[in-house]
């Protein structure tokens, strides 16, 4: 290729943009082959995204890292490709690979790379046959170790991670394992659910906001559907949903009517209150808010079902929000039914719940912690319990992005406090000036199907 070029450019045959061109494809050629050279790892499709090369690819792990020899599964992840020399950002999902390629908040502020990856067990990075007790955090921690590790023999820069709701949440869980795996960790809406029997999540969907008759609204709709409850399921079967899992479309229906006012709040900002269904609601505006809000088809069979990897991790180490049934208390057939185990196949077995998992984190953060970035939303039900600096938590910052949702991002906050996060990105990227505009990709670190797991 390159003796092709000089040829040509001998003869005056060639632009400098052909230069340019074949320049970015030798170099990709050469990426491609140091890829392929990688021990255990599989190319499964190559791209483009703008100037950059994207790659899926595919690393083996072991299905229990306390035994390297033992089984083994292929783990999806994706690498966006600019240059060797450039910082590279670790996007832990938490969840499934992303659609596309794109790059996250963190890797566009510093122009770098960005490896994405799938997180363990969920479908098709799970090894077969599962064992899932070999889904937990350290375990999930050693598959980003084993991927750092690999990939830092051709991308020697900086290292930063990153990821938002339950991706940040895996952002820290890795750092703690592994410290000294990348530079700095940028989380976004990443709740810390340090004692799970003491939530605060009810009290603070009560008073989130700054006009409290649009939560007493909220709870008027909650009610409004469960007393017009035969009438809605009608219309949830009729349009061919399934409640296998769930055991009946009624008892599912309840899970959803706890859910609403928190996920309102979630995706919702203050204006939409004014879309908040009142008191004698027809039935059909009520359909149509909760179709617009939490969606009629996430408690379904086929809408929890890509999610039992979330909600096992939820309630085997990681918490929940424990659902207020404050407000509809008397017109629920199905109390204590919005938990983790109601979203899982019984045939998953749930171990006793790990209360010392989150502590432990959490001590971390607040004792050892360094170079971490938290970004939180005012109204976003998930910012009730976040991760907090402590004592011993050095070189870090914590925002939080005024009546922001889960969106919450660094390009969201006032001006000077989105100039001290974007100062210390750089800062820790080694990177002297920022490399173009702020704000999350339409997908953002997490895709809006990966955030629509309530739960996480």
């Amino acid at each position: 290729m390159n003796r092709l070029v000089r040829s040509l450019l001998a003869f005056g045959l060639v632009s400098a943009q052909v230069i340019a061109t074949a320049a970015v494809v030798s170099a990709a050629e050469d990426i491609k082959d140091r890829i392929a050279a990688i021990p255990g790892v599989r190319i499964i499709s190559e791209g483009t995204s703008g100037t950059a090369r994207t790659f899926v690819l595919g690393i083996q792990q072991p299905a229990d890292h306390r035994r390297p020899r033992g089984q083994r599964f292929e783990q999806r992840f994706s690498l966006l490709h600019k240059a060797e020399s450039k910082p590279m950002v670790l996007h832990t999902s938490g969840y499934h690979l992303p659609g596309t390629i794109s790059a996250s908040e963190p890797a566009r502020l510093v122009d770098g790379n960005q490896i994405s990856v799938e997180q363990r067990f969920f479908t098709p990075s799970r090894p077969s046959p599962a064992d899932w007790d070999d889904l937990n955090i350290w375990q999930a921690a050693n598959d980003h170790h084993r991927i750092v590790a690999a990939f830092k023999k051709i991308y020697g820069a900086r290292w930063l991670s990153t990821g938002a709701s339950k991706g940040g949440m895996t952002s820290v869980y890795h750092r703690r394992f592994f410290p000294r795996d990348v530079d700095a960790t940028i989380a976004y809406v990443a709740p810390n659910d340090v004692v799970n029997d003491r939530d605060v999540y009810g009290e603070f969907i009560r008073n989130v906001g700054n006009d409290p008759s649009c939560n007493r609204r909220l709870e008027g709709v909650q009610r409004q559907i469960l007393q017009n409850r035969d009438a809605i399921v009608s219309r949830l079967e009729a349009a061919g949903y399934t409640y296998k899992q769930f055991g009946s479309a009624h008892r599912a229906l309840e899970v959803l009517v706890l859910d609403t006012p928190f996920t309102f709040w979630q995706y919702g900002t203050q204006d939409q209150c004014a879309l908040v269904p009142g008191a004698g609601a027809s039935v059909d505006d009520l359909w149509t808010f909760i179709d617009k809000t939490v969606g009629w088809d996430f408690y379904t069979d086929a809408g929890v079902a890509p999610y039992e990897t979330y909600y096992y991790q939820a309630g085997t180490q990681l918490g929940w929000p424990e659902a207020d049934e404050s407000a509809v208390r008397d017109l629920l057939r199905y109390p204590g039914s919005s938990v983790p185990r109601t979203m899982v196949p019984a045939s998953i077995e749930f171990p006793r719940f790990d209360r010392h998992a989150m502590k432990d984190v959490d001590r971390w953060v607040r004792h050892q912690g360094s170079r971490l970035l938290f970004v939180n939303g005012q109204n976003d039900p998930w910012s009730a319990e976040p991760f907090r600096l402590g004592p011993g938590t050095r070189d870090s910052l914590s925002f939080v992005v005024p009546s922001g949702n889960h969106g919450a991002n660094i390009t969201k906050l006032p001006e000077k406090e989105r100039a001290a996060a974007t100062a210390a990105v750089l800062r820790w990227a080694g990177v002297s000036a920022p490399a173009g505009a702020l704000g999350v990709d339409d997908e953002g670190p997490d895709s809006l199907d990966a955030l629509r797991a309530r739960r996480g």
